[in-house]
């Protein structure tokens, strides 16, 4: 296998089993009464950058999206895929065929500034959500789960590097 084919694969796969780790985060908290973003707003906010919205006043009262489910969700996986891949961009094939703690969860941590910046301020939740009724909570919620989904970045490298052999 090429290096460049390997590196695809090894981010694709990472990426997605760090996602699985966020979502399972949220399932944990969802079952102690704490909701975490419905991807049906985070594909309704896409659906809607084609006519030039970016920044809803809230996401929820703006017009639904033929799949914005599925769009949501695509775009979330995509999202984790992506950064995946700026990890192994920054610290290299090395690193994921051998993979440690800190880089991955470096790079977990510094992808809470797109929800914080980004998202919740074009949902309408303001700026690191200090629109909500509880912007503190919100907020370090979005960072406890960033580092939770580095944490996931580390041990989907772990097991990619235990069952994908190197390239040559």
């Amino acid at each position: 296998m090429s290096e460049k084919f390997e590196f695809v694969v090894r981010a694709a796969l990472i990426g997605v089993g760090a996602t699985l780790v966020m979502d399972a985060w949220a399932l944990v908290l969802k079952q102690v009464g704490i909701p975490s973003l419905n991807f049906a707003m985070l594909g309704r906010w896409l659906g809607h950058l084609p006519d030039g919205q970016w920044v809803h006043e809230s996401i929820a009262r703006a017009a639904p999206v033929r799949g914005e489910r599925w769009l949501g969700w695509a775009a979330h996986y995509s999202i984790g895929v992506g950064f995946a891949f700026v990890l192994l961009a920054s610290f290299g094939l090395d690193w994921a065929r051998a993979p440690s703690l800190s880089p991955a969860l470096l790079i977990g941590l510094v992808t809470v500034v797109a929800p914080l910046f980004i998202l919740q301020p074009a949902l309408g939740a303001g700026i690191a959500s200090s629109k909500t009724a509880t912007p503190v909570f919100n907020a370090l919620k979005s960072v406890v789960t960033h580092a939770v989904y580095g944490v996931g970045l580390y041990l989907a490298a772990v097991a990619t590097a235990a069952t994908l052999p190197a390239g040559k």
